[in-house]
């Protein structure tokens, strides 16, 4: 099947289809906040302090299904919410609060830190252990590709470790804008596809009480539910 078609449009509030929370994880320092606002912004802040505890951003984009011949007619209004987590060790345990509620996760490491890739086993644990379920949708994302002189992380290295966990990798840059629409879009896609599946096993009631996620309700209610 051909990859749908996602564009950047402008909506009201609550004009949306879908509300779609992404978390980004990963050591402190390999570029998650500078990554998201390349994503959000198309702009690169070489200046962002360290995020401290939890922080988002915001896109709106429109998610159009695509079939062997073309469009499928099916377009959907995706409000993202993109998380950006605090990497330091003493924010852990509110970082971990957050997993749950996230539908997908930019798992990322930078490219010139050999010790943020040997900590991505560390990170895939967590989440194992503290998502919706034992294999969420996930991208491996290797950050500041526009550093090849300081590289410690080689591509093979980083493709073993994605194949291991049968997860996408990329490789991004935030200040070139290298991959990251591609890497999030994927993530996108994998999250689109497992609620599509989930709705045509799950019966969705009309109203689904006690949660915040607006018109998503139903459907992030029947994703939790599939079997990873």
């Amino acid at each position: 099947m051909s990859r749908p078609t996602i564009t950047t449009i402008t909506m009201t509030d609550g004009d949306y289809d879908y509300l779609i929370k992404l978390l980004a994880l990963g050591d402190s320092g390999v570029g998650k906040t500078t990554f998201l606002y390349r994503y959000t912004d198309n702009k690169f802040n070489p200046k962002f302090i360290t995020t401290v505890g939890i922080d988002f951003r915001e896109k709106r984009v429109a998610y159009n299904t695509q079939g062997p011949n073309g469009p499928t007619g099916k377009a959907f209004k995706v409000h993202l919410q993109l998380w950006d987590t605090a990497g330091q060790e003493r924010f852990r345990s509110l970082t971990t609060a957050f997993f749950r509620d996230a539908m997908g996760f930019l798992l990322m490491f930078d490219l010139t830190s050999q010790q943020s890739f040997l900590n991505v086993r560390n990170w895939m644990s967590q989440l194992q252990a503290n998502a919706y379920c034992e294999n969420p949708d996930i991208v491996l994302i290797g950050n500041k590709a526009d550093l090849p002189d300081q590289r410690e992380v080689n591509e093979r290295q980083a493709r073993d470790l994605a194949e291991k966990y049968s997860i996408p990798y990329f490789e991004t840059s935030a200040a070139t804008g290298q991959n990251v629409e591609k890497a999030v879009e994927t993530l996108l896609d994998l999250i689109m596809k497992r609620m599509e599946q989930c709705v045509e096993k799950t019966h969705i009631p009309d109203t689904v009480n006690g949660s915040s996620s607006g018109k998503l309700d139903g459907e992030k209610s029947a994703e939790k539910k599939c079997a990873c």
